[in-house]
């Protein structure tokens, strides 16, 4: 496994999803996925370029939040039970996986205590997939009124998990819709509100979802190669 390698073949993949935009790949933010990766190769992952790190389990999170030392973006990609929201509320700078108004209201309870708004996405379930967490579509517009009227939580935009597909093209109808609500969301005007950030990709799909809008990835096995669970 070479992370370095990896690393600029996932920049090259990208750059050429976004052939005939204007955009460049300093454009995606790579969030990478260090689930079951040791905190060592986080750190050379860092020591290659990267910045932002995604976990999906809070006491895992804990444990390298202690042990690494550099100065990482944390992300928390994963299901965030509300018991868990008090240890990681002001170490993480994105969460992405907010999928209740319950958690959010949590959320914004821990923003206060810190009086600093915390910053997240709104995860939707666009696949309806019974695995997944997140909002349902139809959901989405009211969820962002209730939370939009949380003082201490800034929506900054919405992520969703795809359901793997063998054939990633199969993804594209799910990015794509996620990118229409994103662009409609985008024209209406809400308190704590900005459609700034669309995450939604991963190691087996990325490519198309940055063909249709994404502006984050998650990226983690493209990584660090395959990890044992």
């Amino acid at each position: 496994m070479d992370i370095k390698n990896n690393i600029l073949e996932i920049k090259d993949k990208i750059e050429k999803s976004l052939e005939g935009t204007d955009k460049t790949v300093d454009d995606i933010t790579i969030v990478a996925v260090s689930k079951n990766v040791d905190s060592q190769k986080v750190v050379e992952a860092f020591n290659e370029g990267l910045i932002n790190f995604g976990e999906n389990r809070v006491q895992e999170f804990l444990k390298k939040f202690e042990e690494i030392n550099e100065k990482i973006s944390w992300h928390m990609i994963g299901h965030l039970q509300r018991n868990k929201v008090k240890y990681i509320y002001d170490k993480v700078d994105l969460i992405h996986s907010v999928d209740s108004i319950r958690l959010a209201k949590r959320i914004n309870k821990y923003g206060r205590k810190n009086n600093k708004p915390i910053i997240i996405l709104l995860e939707v379930n666009v696949a309806e997939d019974d695995s997944k967490f997140g909002f349902k579509t139809e959901e989405l517009e009211n969820a962002i009124n209730e939370i939009a009227e949380f003082e201490y939580i800034s929506i900054k935009g919405l992520m969703t998990v795809a359901p793997y597909f063998d054939d990633p093209e199969e993804a594209r109808p799910i990015f794509k819709k996620l990118k229409l609500f994103f662009d409609n969301l985008s024209k209406l005007e809400y308190n704590n509100v900005s459609m700034e950030y669309l995450s939604m990709g991963m190691s087996n799909d990325y490519h198309i979802a940055v063909e249709e809008g994404a502006n984050i990835v998650r990226i983690g096995t493209d990584i660090f190669g395959e990890r044992k669970y």
